[in-house]
């Protein structure tokens, strides 16, 4: 599609109808697909054409939406999946096997630092974690022959560090690394990665881009521009795979996404299902409008809360005083979202307190939808992790995680404020 604005993009990208066909894309609840011709058929077996014959790997309706968010991010093809952590786990599978590693920001989403830490290490692939923070050459340090790609958010989930693009893009591009960016809490609406160098884009899609906490899912967008091709990193690219006649992945337009979708989407079956995509379709529409009213709201309270004398601290970069405010500036320029996290003085009884008193904002294992909702980090996602595992991932134990919805911002900062009297 032609590069309108964001906004256009959300409402108009991945669906032209044709004269008298739906105007919205249809569900296509089916498994399987009719073929009168039988050459037809078999070269979508072969990777020679394009179009659908079962939906473990690829279905209309999704397909719709992998457009959608190709386009929104600037990425050559989208891969939706069941969630986000199909998602990511797709993404290690396609590129990792035994032996392998993965050099990843500690302060990432807790269910990613388990599947990490802990799941990858079953099949053989190491975790080596940095502090997103740490120097260039403390975490080119991490990185060797058999090292995949390095992972961050743009965002980090819970703790609302901000991540510097250019420190990691830089270090990538040098050892011919794959750049992998979790762009869930930011959305292409605020933050597009692949314009500051990331190669793949992962979202949880239950977030921000479906915005109505109603339909799960993921989505992994191949920006299209990382060199595969005799790359001595990836012989898995360059080796003909026997299960296609012996295609080689690496002379295919779209490697990653090719590989992804033709070995790990067609032996896990981890896609997206139709009636999901549609939603997160219709959700999508207004992401433009939803993020400006997250981040102007968000402002507000965060503003707030840093002058309350019940607050020890507030994460939020859209601060001046925020610690990532100039980094946020440079790649977030209009917002940071709606997500924020702060410190109550006092302990983990005192969080839940306050959380109990809440009458609009409610607690819930959730984020990014147009309702506001709070979470005790290390009491939940993240109580997984040992208490060194959570200061890795700046998860102090005071630590409240807001995400600010679309409610009128006064009427939340009257909840906050009356909450915060029970502490």
């Amino acid at each position: 599609m032609k590069q309108y604005d964001i906004d256009t993009l959300c409402v108009q990208a991945g669906y032209q109808p044709k004269t008298g066909e739906s105007r919205i894309p249809p569900i296509v609840q089916s498994t399987t697909f009719f073929y009168g011709d039988s050459k037809v058929m078999a070269d979508l077996f072969d990777l020679k054409g394009e179009g659908f014959f079962y939906s473990r790997l690829a279905n209309p309706t999704v397909d719709v939406l992998e457009k959608k968010v190709a386009a929104l991010e600037g990425g050559v093809c989208g891969i939706g999946c069941a969630s986000g952590m199909s998602a990511i786990l797709l993404t290690a599978m396609t590129v990792c096997e035994a032996g392998d590693n993965i050099v990843t920001a500690s302060e990432i989403y807790g269910g990613s630092f388990n599947l990490f830490s802990t799941t990858l290490k079953k099949f053989g692939v190491e975790a080596r974690f940095f502090d997103a923070d740490a120097p260039a050459d403390r975490i080119e340090a991490l990185i060797d022959e058999k090292t995949k790609f390095v992972f961050a958010e743009t965002v980090a989930n819970p703790a609302i560090v901000v991540l510097d693009f250019d420190k990691l893009s830089a270090l990538c591009k040098k050892h011919g690394v794959l750049f992998v960016v979790d762009n869930t809490l930011a959305t292409p609406v605020l933050c597009r990665p692949l314009c500051f160098g990331a190669d793949i884009v992962v979202h949880s899609t239950s977030k921000y881009m479906d915005g109505h906490a109603a339909a799960l899912g993921g989505m992994i967008v191949d920006g299209g521009k990382f060199c595969f091709e005799n790359n001595p990193r990836y012989p898995a690219f360059n080796t003909p795979d026997e299960s296609y006649h012996g295609l080689v992945y690496a002379k295919t337009p779209a490697p990653f996404a090719t590989k992804c979708r033709a070995q790990m989407m067609r032996d896990t079956g981890a896609i997206m299902s139709p009636e999901n995509a549609f939603l997160t379709i219709l959700g999508s529409d207004t992401l433009a409008l939803r993020m400006e009213r997250h981040c102007r709201n968000a402002e507000k309270i965060a503003a707030f809360l840093a002058s309350h004398p019940k607050i020890e601290w507030v994460h939020y970069a859209a601060l001046p005083a925020d610690k990532y405010h100039a980094r946020a500036q440079k790649y977030l320029p209009k917002g940071t979202g709606g997500m924020m996290s702060f410190g109550i003085r006092g302990n983990a009884a005192d969080c839940a307190r306050f959380m109990e008193h809440l009458k609009i904002a409610t607690q819930e294992t959730h984020v990014a939808d147009v309702r506001s909702c709070v979470l005790h980090p290390a009491s939940t996602t993240h109580r997984q992790l040992s208490d060194e595992q959570l200061v890795q991932a700046g998860i102090a134990p005071n630590l409240v995680r807001l995400s600010v919805g679309i409610e009128n911002a006064d009427d939340l900062i009257a909840d906050l404020a009356q909450a915060l009297e029970a502490v």
